[in-house]
């Protein structure tokens, strides 16, 4: 089939590469002509693991093209995928559907008879029922379908995500829609009990709902977090108990500085503004939200006492500033507000991230050194801040890394070590949600290796084999 995607960021370049890996013949359009030039010159504007070299064999192949002229690609596909962005509203947190309505504004003119216009966008419920009013309004002779085909992509992970996903939502009112989605995503090698389909509005819901449910966990677990160090417990030791029920499972029970990134955020404020507007408030997601506002804050006090209730003066080393590891991106992540609260209290501070110093410089105060290894940006500090589980933070070289510094002190965000291990290696340790009690654990450290263990398999064996997770329990018993 040809399919056009529409909006060539995040959401359209992954999906346009993986429905052109399958043999469909796609173009991705965008507005920005850098981007497209860019593109088109074989360079990616994004960084996704596997992405550029995806790219580079299906523009090899003819399967996947790039065009700034929306209207000539929606005429000759049979499918058009809109993943434009969505962001969030300063006014009231309610998703900015602008560029997705300039993006039926433009195509409409020369669609197709019987084509389907599937929103990958993350859209409010009914967005559907009125993209399908505008394109009547527009063109009244044309017969078309309006679906919905939600993402749920991580960053870092989202070709394996995209190929062997959890499942493949399709929210379609016709049976011709859903079969032509359907066989879209048959093609793909996707298992056809892993394809739900359902109503319009349901797919619209489901994202929100899902993404919501991941914020509440995350939200959760730093509360406990919190928790666990005014009662001398341990928070590895908690979530290794309670994600063991298949209940609840191990996923997003991670303590940390808080969620950030494009999806949760915007998601979840979202969702509460649909509840408020619907006259069913979301009270669950408003205090997952302003939970997730005070986490980020704290950062900043829990270092500052770190050094004495004094951060004048002292230099701060923030290992890691994107949102997550394997990713470029810098929306809400927790690093922004700490480098913020550090320079507004006289610290100085240095930064360091293998990929997104580039898209961190515009959100971080103008003060802020940035250097080229976590070596350079660890000179002369009196402490350092792991904000970010890079995989290259794992194997610091600590012997050098406390020459290197003013004082050996780490303030680990997300409990990439124990408090032995780096105490073995000179440095005063502080981490999340970690009592005062010093730990000898093996639950612990096998905790902390089981973590590893899945952030290192593909997204699909995680989420579809529980098995060795359990195996390896029996096996430290």
């Amino acid at each position: 089939m040809n399919i056009a995607v529409i909006g060539a960021g995040y959401v359209g370049l992954v999906s346009g590469a993986c429905f052109a890996r399958s043999g469909q013949r796609v173009t991705c359009v965008d507005v920005d002509s850098a981007k497209i030039d860019m593109l088109n010159r074989g360079g990616v504007p994004i960084y996704e693991p596997g992405l550029s070299d995806m790219i580079a064999s299906e523009r090899q192949r003819k399967t996947l093209h790039f065009s700034r002229n929306a209207k000539e690609v929606a005429a000759r596909s049979e499918i058009i995928f809109l993943a434009v962005g969505t962001p969030a509203r300063d006014s009231d947190g309610q998703p900015d559907l602008s560029f997705l309505h300039a993006a039926i504004a433009e195509i409409a003119p020369g669609l197709r008879n019987r084509c389907v216009i599937v929103t990958k966008s993350t859209v409010p419920v009914g967005t559907g029922d009125e993209i399908e009013q505008m394109i009547a309004t527009l063109r009244p002779d044309l017969d078309f379908e309006v679906a919905s085909n939600p993402e749920f992509l991580r960053a870092g992970s989202a070709i394996e995500d995209f190929q062997f996903p959890d499942r493949v939502v399709i929210g379609a009112q016709s049976e011709e829609a859903r079969l032509m989605l359907r066989r879209l995503y048959l093609d793909l090698g996707i298992n056809p009990q892993r394809i739900l389909v359902t109503q319009r509005r349901s797919a619209e819901m489901i994202k929100y709902a899902a993404n919501g449910f991941l914020a509440t966990k995350i939200a959760f677990i730093n509360e406990i977090a919190d928790l666990c160090e005014s009662v001398d417990a341990h928070v590895g030791e908690v979530a290794l108990g309670i994600g063991l029920d298949s209940r609840i499972g191990h996923q997003f029970l991670n303590a940390g500085p808080g969620f950030g990134g494009s999806c949760f955020p915007k998601d979840a404020k979202a969702l509460a503004k649909i509840g408020e507007d619907h006259g069913t408030p979301m009270r669950i997601i408003e205090a997952v939200l302003d939970s997730n506002g005070k986490r980020k804050q704290s950062i900043a006090r829990k270092i500052e006492t770190m050094l004495h209730g004094n951060l004048r003066g002292k230099t701060v080393a923030l290992f890691g500033l994107t949102f997550k590891a394997g990713t470029d991106d810098m929306r809400e992540a927790p690093s922004i507000d700490l480098a913020h609260a550090l320079v507004q209290g006289g610290a100085h501070v240095h930064a360091y991230d293998p990929i997104g110093t580039a898209r961190a410089k515009p959100l971080l105060p103008d003060s802020v050194n940035y250097y080229a290894t976590a070596l350079g940006a660890a000179r002369g500090a009196d402490l350092v801040v792991i904000m970010t589980d890079w995989d290259e933070f794992r194997v610091l070289n600590f012997a050098l890394l406390k020459e290197t510094m003013r004082t050996p002190w780490l303030a680990d965000m997300r409990n990439m070590f124990s408090e032995k291990q780096m105490r073995r290696n000179g440095f005063r340790y502080c981490g999340v949600g970690i009592g005062t009690t010093p730990l000898q654990s093996a639950n612990v450290a096998f905790a902390a290796e089981e973590r590893n263990l899945f952030r290192r398999r593909p997204a699909s064996a995680v989420s579809k084999s529980p098995i060795p997770f359990r195996q390896g329990i029996v096996a430290a018993e």
